[in-house]
């Protein structure tokens, strides 16, 4: 039986992890993201604004980890977006069709009771590595 490598992805182009888990796991050639805050990587804190804000800050954080881990939004099969507020889907959906604007993956979105820092955004992923062919089956 082959080996299968787990690969624990770690880059200064995104924040850190504000607790002990890993900024993304590669296992075979599936990407597994960690939830992306809209967090300044320089100083750890919430971007300033609202929920636009964070969420191209989280976005911007999720493209430098997917790109470290030999991947990019392109490769991204689902997405999961918590919102503080449910109420914010539509600013937050703004800036989510800029970042993905075309062969959309799967996705859910939820509101949440709280997120860490009392963030109002936060996206996870999983994606794949390699080469990759898009197909659409109708």
């Amino acid at each position: 039986m082959s080996t299968i490598v787990r690969k624990l992805i770690s880059t200064a182009n995104a924040a850190k992890p504000v607790a002990p888990y890993n900024q993304a796991v590669v296992a075979d050639r599936t990407v597994y993201v960690s939830g992306c805050l809209g967090l300044d990587k320089d100083t750890m804190k919430l971007v300033p604004g609202g929920p636009t804000e964070q969420a191209e800050k989280a976005l911007e954080n999720l493209e430098a980890v997917l790109k470290a881990a030999d991947s990019g939004v392109d490769k991204v099969i689902k997405n999961t977006v918590f919102l503080k507020d449910l109420n914010d889907f539509g600013a937050v959906n703004e800036v989510y069709k800029k970042v993905f604007n075309k062969d959309f993956p799967a996705r859910s979105c939820f509101q949440v009771a709280k997120l860490p820092m009392d963030a109002l955004v936060e996206i996870e992923c999983i994606a794949l590595t390699g080469s990759v062919t898009t197909q659409t089956v109708q």
